[in-house]
């Protein structure tokens, strides 16, 4: 079988590398994986940067210009930025632009590669910014990436389904396409009073055309792997046999892992990696991209492991020598240990949830 694409140039990672809320994580989750040599197992694609007509095939005419009027001129007190959803969590710091346009284009890049047939799997770990709107920046994402990937794949593919797998509710895309029944997007999200975003309530489920091709499964602090697991394999059996899907988008943002920041979830990368091939023994046209991990290490860690679940390799322990080597201590280790946090899902409700989603799935 094909390799996988790996979307990946030094001048990539080192613009992914200056987004200010994760300094750096490109080049730490890139580094890692070339530690392993699984870098020698891909096939290795050089992303294009989006065209301005590209990014417009989502985002507003607007927004774009004035985007790429903030980003030449590092303004962050532009009077119309509000409007924009630019300041608090998306500063207009001086370059974003390019760094948007260079996400989106390697995202359309590994869509591409998918339709030539190049491959069954791409990956653009940098990517997977799934909170933007078509004319406004939200949640640290600027540039919705993952649509502008599933829009491509629609040139050539009939029906996709979108997974997210990150900590917050995939917003961004569902709005996108919450009228259409040609793209079903399926979020596992924490779901709680005051937790940004607010929305991916189960009752979710969109909208006229597209209802019903909206999934949300709500979820609560302290999941661990196995109950995680049971859930995703549950939603995404009934989804596969509703929508028969042609291709799949998978957003695989490693804010859910254990040590992370946002102290949510309690995830090791082997559950999301049994989620990861569960979607792969289906053996569709599959785009994986990134998303949300404030623990830089340990998202480096996660998106290293799931590349070798990918690649089928099996990787040791120890993290090998590297560049980023000390930021791995104290143990070094690959493995992440679940935290002593409390499951707060009740299996009850959890039941509950599944049962909700299958009856609209019917």
């Amino acid at each position: 079988s094909l390799p996988p694409v790996y979307i990946y140039s030094p001048e990539y990672v080192s613009v992914c590398d200056s987004l200010a809320k994760v300094p750096k994580r490109a080049s730490m989750v890139h580094s890692l994986i070339e530690a392993y040599a699984l870098h020698k197992q891909m096939r290795i694609v050089k992303p294009k940067v989006a065209s301005m007509e590209e990014m417009a095939s989502f985002h507003t005419d607007a927004y774009l210009q004035h985007l790429q009027k903030v980003s030449e001129d590092g303004d962050d007190d532009h009077p119309d930025s509000i409007e924009y959803g630019l300041g608090y969590d998306c500063p207009a710091t001086e370059g974003i632009f390019d760094y948007a346009a260079a996400v989106g284009g390697a995202t359309i890049t590994a869509a591409q590669c998918l339709i030539d047939g190049m491959c069954k799997v791409a990956i653009n770990w940098s990517g997977g910014w799934h909170h933007a709107k078509k004319d406004e920046a939200s949640g640290f994402c600027y540039l919705n990436d993952a649509v502008l990937g599933i829009l491509r794949l629609r040139r050539k593919f009939d029906r996709i389904l979108y997974v997210d797998l990150d900590l917050h509710h995939g917003d961004g895309v569902e709005d996108a396409f919450s009228f259409t029944s040609k793209v079903m997007t399926v979020s596992l999200h924490k779901f709680s009073p005051g937790f940004f975003p607010g929305t991916g309530d189960v009752s979710d489920v969109g909208l006229g055309k597209g209802r019903y091709y909206s999934v949300n499964v709500p979820i609560q602090d302290g999941i661990q792997d196995e109950r995680y697991y049971h859930i995703c394999e549950s939603v995404l059996k009934e989804v596969y046999i509703a929508f028969n899907p042609k291709a799949v988008v998978l957003q695989l943002g490693a804010d859910t892992i254990a040590g992370d920041p946002m102290c949510s979830f309690n995830m090791t990368p082997v559950g999301i990696g049994k989620c990861l091939k569960y979607i792969l023994q289906w053996e569709l046209a599959t785009l994986i991209l990134g998303g949300g991990g404030y623990n830089l290490a340990n998202t480096a860690r996660c998106w290293t492991y799931l590349t070798g679940v990918i690649l089928g390799k099996t990787l040791s322990s120890e993290i090998p020598d590297h560049e980023f080597f000390t930021a791995y201590g104290p143990d070094y280790v690959l493995e992440i240990t679940p935290s002593c946090r409390p499951d707060r899902n009740e299996p009850h409700r959890v039941q509950q949830i599944l049962n909700y989603i299958k009856g609209n799935l019917k």
